[in-house]
């Protein structure tokens, strides 16, 4: 009898123990911050920093539908379970990517060297590329919907308009940043890079400018 209850016991204080970690490990998981996002004009809510423009949230003081939506991935991540995207498992081949396929990678590389893109729509051209063959290597987690901006930003690049090419580039990086964080940081380093470059020609205009003439 006393060997039954000590088992009794034992089982109790393991059911306790395991009881208490799960709720350590949620309540650390609920306690993590959560980044207000700023991409393409758009505002999101992540559990994880933001590729670009953001700040963290206390999710105390966020609505009830978005806290709610962010809960459950980051519990499931506290606990070391895979997230629920991931429940499925990948086909063979594709890293667990929507990825472009080889005829479409190929009407991509011909339309990257096309001679009539401007510089600006060559380089989108040429990235799209690259990020083509990095999601169908495993890099990054894309699906059908975020190769659907890509294919419209590419179709955009032969618009007579300047802002309407740019604009559709922008949408695709800002997809791309969120399905690719390694890209992300590239895409933020570049534009960066952009940004300095324009502001030193603007200042070397304006001295130019200021100069007086002979």
């Amino acid at each position: 009898m006393d060997r039954i209850l000590g088992k009794d016991a034992s089982s109790a204080m393991k059911r306790r123990a395991v009881g208490l970690g799960l709720c350590l490990a949620v309540a650390g998981a609920v306690a993590q911050p959560v980044w207000k996002c700023e991409a393409a004009g758009k505002v999101v809510f992540s559990d994880k920093p933001c590729p670009q423009s953001g700040r963290p949230v206390p999710l105390a003081t966020l609505q009830p539908n978005v806290a709610d939506s962010l809960k459950p991935d980051v519990v499931r991540a506290a606990l070391g379970a895979a997230p629920a995207s991931a429940a499925a498992p990948p086909a063979a081949g594709d890293a667990g990517n929507a990825c472009p396929g080889d005829g479409e990678l190929r009407g991509m590389e011909t339309r990257a060297n096309s001679t009539t893109l401007g510089d600006a729509e060559r380089q989108f051209m040429q990235d799209e590329v690259r990020r083509a063959r990095q999601c169908r290597a495993g890099e990054g987690h894309y699906t059908e919907g975020d190769w659907a901006i890509s294919r419209d930003a590419q179709a955009a690049q032969t618009q007579l308009s300047d802002r309407a090419r740019r604009d559709a580039r922008l949408r695709a990086e800002a997809m791309h940043s969120a399905a690719d964080p390694l890209e992300g940081d590239r895409i933020a380093r570049r534009q960066l890079a952009e940004e300095r470059m324009r502001r030193a020609e603007q200042r070397r205009a304006q001295n130019a400018a200021s100069q007086p003439m002979n």
